[in-house]
């Protein structure tokens, strides 16, 4: 099953319409996004909890780091640079934290409220090499996107 980002995007703003708790949007969308697509094998947020740090959010799926400084691995340059990091294949990846050992490639997008702030990063790991696409990138930033930052 693939992603049907057309439905995925509807159901999500219709869940969260209204609703202003960031911690409740994430639970959400980690939910619905883990859910829409058997190549998602871990789906979750890492929140900004103090300058430089990461810490664990909703998420769906096995367990996962708990904290992540920005400095280190996939999840850490998508909070450290503000930029999606899609992983082909996380062995490749310099300094790569592995939370789960059967993760093959990774997809981070970073979480900006209204202000524009990166409050999180919304991270999506797959046991398959080379999961990810620009499309995948370019339709959940949009999803992410509609849900923070209004």
């Amino acid at each position: 099953m693939t992603a049907d980002y057309d439905t995925l995007a509807k159901t999500i703003a219709a869940l969260t319409e209204g609703e202003t708790d960031e911690i409740a949007l994430m639970a959400t969308v980690a939910c619905e996004v883990h859910h829409s697509d058997d190549r998602f094998d871990w789906t979750g947020f890492y929140r900004v909890t103090e300058p430089g740090l990461l810490k664990i959010g909703p998420y769906q799926g096995g367990h996962g780091c708990l904290m992540i400084p920005f400095d280190r691995g996939v999840c850490g340059a998508a909070a450290r640079t503000g930029e999606v990091q899609l992983v082909p294949d996380v062995d490749a990846f310099p300094g790569h934290i592995a939370c789960a050992s059967s993760t093959r490639s990774e997809l981070v997008l970073p979480v900006r409220n209204a202000s524009g702030d990166i409050i999180a990063v919304f991270d999506i790991d797959s046991d398959q090499a080379d999961a990810f696409s620009q499309t995948d990138a370019q339709v959940l930033t949009a999803i992410l996107s509609q849900t923070f930052a209004g």
